[in-house]
């Protein structure tokens, strides 16, 4: 009951910090205000997108697919895979997660789930190119070569925490 309250109590004092900020002219408040709608209005331009995408996806692609490309078998195959996906990925986290979340109930390792979540922070081909043409072309494929493989290894380390975690959580109950 009482995280109900909260959940309703913090939207409502929000909106009405925002609405004594616009009538007082607080221009920190008017900022914060602005911020907020220019972050909807960006979540509103992909989000439903990718929602039907992640939608068809669920529908259109079999967990045997999954299963073989990014499973257990899947072998490193899986993370070169899950790199290329990531690379492809529009919409920054707000894709990659739904995505990934997605991966992960079809069958797909943790590790290659962890790995498509990092890879698509750091691989995005849009953001690869305006790296490039600020930075230099030599300097995007060393960043490339450098994080791509410390992506897999700390998904992999990640991946095998949580198992052992589970593991020893089974043992003793």
């Amino acid at each position: 009951m009482k995280k109900k309250i909260f959940n309703i109590i913090l939207p409502i004092s929000y909106l009405i910090f925002l609405l004594i900020s616009w009538v007082f002219n607080f221009s920190t408040g008017i900022t914060i205000g602005k911020n907020f709608y220019s972050f909807v209005l960006s979540m509103l331009k992909v989000l439903p997108f990718a929602f039907i995408l992640i939608g068809l996806f669920e529908v259109w692609v079999k967990k045997e697919t999954v299963e073989k490309h990014f499973g257990n078998a899947s072998g490193y195959k899986g993370y070169l895979w899950a790199i290329i996906l990531s690379s492809t990925t529009v919409g920054g986290a707000y894709v990659a997660f739904p995505v990934a979340y997605s991966l992960y109930n079809k069958g797909a390792k943790l590790s290659i789930v962890l790995t498509y979540i990092g890879g698509s922070a750091l691989t995005r081909i849009p953001m690869t190119i305006f790296e490039a043409s600020f930075l230099g072309i030599k300097f995007s494929i060393i960043r490339l070569l450098i994080s791509i493989p410390l992506v897999i290894l700390s998904s992999i380390l990640i991946s095998n925490s949580f198992e052992k975690k589970s593991d020893s959580k089974t043992k003793y109950q």
